[in-house]
């Protein structure tokens, strides 16, 4: 799918215009495939990897246009179940013409990062400014989802909350690997400026971007430190808690068995060195049975087991 957008009073706004300077290509199809790469002569393997959402971030520099692949977040839907992932995006700079190739439909264009783009050029380094600022809300969330499992854990220990884990701290993996793999890609981008043709104001903003970019995998890196911290901790508390349970039923279970073994006893068909005629033969034998509970009970306190 096909979208052509301009800038318009620096915003930008989508067009019908054929000769628009941004379009966005969403998930295309084989034949639009074959119109970038005949029309545009955009290279078949760098599209491609602008679809894969393994691929690293990198620059290339190509006959006429510039490409680069870069990080951004995955939409997330319920159905990925607290695993959050990257994707890519592939930009392809001819000058006056910026082709953007996406796998997914997204709000592309939203943000306070893009609420003033003067040039086709500032919106090459917005877009990753928005892939900064997008990552970061991610990592906010995914804080605060870890805070209400931790708090769930505490309620319930249950299997489930643990994989809940495991989902969040294996996507600050990935969000960790994404944000390095475009602080790469940005220096690159800063040693070949000139190429660009950027200006001082857009070498600043790219500056700034180079300094956002490395707060938020510090802060990616955190939240995973924190979260297998947590996680350690917590398979310990479980793993407590599971030997605590089995010594309340072994002190439940000894404690039913010494009486048991009493009454047992004295139920056998033989004959017993006590006589009963003349003292009731049941409370006697009871008797017996919770003297024998009470002695463990104590003898079990004394030994501080």
């Amino acid at each position: 799918m096909l979208r052509r957008y301009r800038i318009e009073n620096q915003k930008i706004v989508e067009t019908s215009d054929d000769k628009a300077p941004i379009l966005l290509f969403i998930n295309p199809d084989e034949g639009e495939k074959k119109r970038l790469v005949s029309s545009y002569q955009i290279d078949e393997h760098t599209l491609h990897s602008s679809l894969d959402p393994d691929e690293q971030a990198r620059l290339e520099m190509e006959p006429g246009h510039i490409a680069f692949i870069y990080k951004r977040p995955k939409n997330y839907s319920v159905e990925d179940q607290l695993l959050f992932k990257a994707s890519t995006m592939g930009v392809f700079f001819f000058g006056e013409l910026l082709i953007l190739v996406a796998a997914e439909d997204t709000s592309l264009f939203e943000g306070k990062q893009l609420a003033k783009v003067a040039s086709v050029r500032e919106l090459v380094i917005r877009l990753i400014y928005r892939s900064i600022f997008h990552f970061m809300e991610h990592l906010r969330i995914i804080n605060q989802i870890a805070d209400d499992v931790e708090q769930k854990i505490n309620k319930a220990m249950e299997n489930k909350y643990l994989i809940n884990l495991f989902a969040l701290q294996k996507s600050l993996v990935y969000y960790q690997n994404a944000v390095n793999s475009n602080g790469a890609l940005i220096d690159k981008i800063r040693h070949n400026a000139a190429k660009f043709g950027f200006s001082q104001e857009e070498m600043e903003l790219l500056d700034d971007i180079v300094i956002e970019n490395s707060q938020c995998y510090r802060q990616a890196e955190v939240y995973s430190n924190i979260l297998a911290s947590l996680m350690d901790a917590r398979a310990s508390i479980v793993s407590n808690n599971l030997n605590v349970l089995m010594k309340t039923l072994n002190i439940i279970t000894i404690s039913i068995m010494v009486p048991t073994l009493v009454v047992s006893i004295f139920s056998m068909n033989v004959v017993l060195p006590f006589g009963f005629k003349e003292l009731p033969a049941f409370w006697t034998i009871m008797g017996l049975a919770a003297i024998s509970m009470v002695a463990f009970l104590i003898f079990w306190k004394y030994k501080k087991w």
